[in-house]
């Protein structure tokens, strides 16, 4: 792709990309949220997870494969399509709720079918960045990325709420599928380079093996995709579960806990908004290890925090720097990777942020109960600070630069 006459934020292509991916995540967010209410009415609130379940564990179980398809047919083909798809789900699931009681098998069939498509939809999506822009604006569209996903976590729930109080079930399936035919159709306009010829010939599982073995033998990839995954370990999931009961065992209530979450996404958007616009970013590897020790220290500090007020703080430092090591290692392992391989290791990637987290959630309801809240927060802290020690021994890490953008 020849060199961008703009930076990414004033570039009408990779806005129309960013318009379409916050169209998406926000539809996922309704529909989550509408999921897991409608559980809840068919079924009592012991219902909510095996429904979840439904969705969670075919997206892990096919995750690396999905990477395998976004690298065969190309991020875009593959990213329409399962638009497509789940647009068409949701709307027909919104329709048979309609004219019909929820019942939990169908909603458990409803998280199937998004499970599996999101176990290819992801990949394609996470690949997409290095094809809409050039490798100077990566870490800008990351920045970019994440205040999406900000702000489709903040406007999402607002809309499920309105939506579920006047139209119930039905109708925040249909805001969510809404919400994917926007993404889809505005999708369909970007502007997407060519994608690398890979082997029509080889079988998936070569294709896959091959991607693994490459990520395995890859100065860069092979410790930064292990710096990702034990630095998403807490913080994609498990964390707000930790928050809930940090809160309950203090006595701050939700509305505490609210307190925190919430500054914790103050945090991770400043951090997003800083990434998007600033010139460049020096010695990205060492400033991203840093930024874990801190968020290590920020772990334990709101794991032994005295008083609410301290919480809300240590809370908003663990998302700004948690926030910063996410978009230097997603720009670092998009300059990195060649794009044959794209797919396939940002399925490695996301499997680790996003598809293990589910097998630790009872992780920590044992620990809270066995030791207490602060404990928990103190093993966050060590896995953070294991990655920031590997960060830092790995030379490919250490002395990592990202382009610095040709044109502020």
């Amino acid at each position: 792709m020849a060199a961008s006459a703009r930076p990414a934020y004033r570039d009408v292509n990779v806005l129309r990309w960013l318009s379409a991916y916050t169209a998406s995540v926000t539809g996922d967010v309704v529909y989550f949220l509408a999921l897991s209410w409608a559980a809840t009415r068919a079924g009592g609130p012991s219902q909510v997870g095996l429904v979840v379940a439904a969705g969670a564990l075919p997206r892990a179980v096919l995750m690396l494969g999905g990477g395998v398809v976004a690298d065969r047919f190309g991020p875009r083909r593959v990213a329409v399509a399962g638009d497509t798809v789940r647009c068409a789900v949701i709307l027909a699931a919104a329709v048979a709720v309609m004219f019909t009681s929820p019942r939990v098998w169908l909603l458990a069939a409803v998280a199937l079918v998004f499970g599996v498509v999101d176990a290819v939809f992801m990949p394609a999506v996470g690949a997409l960045p290095p094809r809409i822009t050039t490798p100077d604006q990566l870490a800008r569209v990351q920045g970019m990325r994440g205040l999406s996903i900000r702000l489709s976590n903040a406007v999402g729930p607002v809309m499920a709420g309105a939506v579920l109080v006047t139209g119930g079930a039905a109708g925040a399936f249909t805001a969510a599928g809404v919400l994917f035919a926007l993404s889809l159709a505005t999708l369909l306009t970007v502007r997407i380079a060519p994608s690398p010829k890979t082997s029509q010939h080889a079988s998936a599982r070569r294709e896959l093996g091959d991607g693994l073995r490459y990520v395995r033998r890859h100065r860069m990839l092979a410790p930064l995709v292990t710096v990702v995954g034990l630095s998403e370990m807490c913080f994609s999931g498990p964390v707000a579960t930790g928050l809930v009961l940090l809160a309950d065992e203090r006595g701050w209530g939700a509305s505490g806990m609210g307190w925190i979450a919430s500054a914790f996404s103050v945090g991770a958007a400043a951090s997003a908004l800083l990434l998007t616009v600033s010139a460049r970013i020096p010695r990205p590897g060492p400033a991203m290890s840093g930024a874990l020790l801190v968020t290590a220290a920020g772990a334990v500090g709101l794991g032994h925090a005295p008083a609410l007020p301290a919480a809300v703080m240590f809370g908003a430092l663990i998302g700004l720097t948690s926030g910063f090591t996410t978009t230097v290692t997603g720009a670092l392992i998009q300059t990195e990777t060649d794009p044959r391989y794209l797919g396939r290791v940002t399925s490695v990637t996301t499997l680790c942020t996003l598809g293990l987290a589910p097998v630790l959630f009872p992780a920590v309801g044992i620990t809270v109960a066995l030791w207490g809240a602060d404990v928990f927060f103190a093993g966050c802290a060590v896995i953070c600070l294991l990655a920031a020690v590997l960060g830092f021994a790995a030379p490919a890490i250490r002395y990592a630069e990202l382009l610095s953008p040709k044109h502020a």
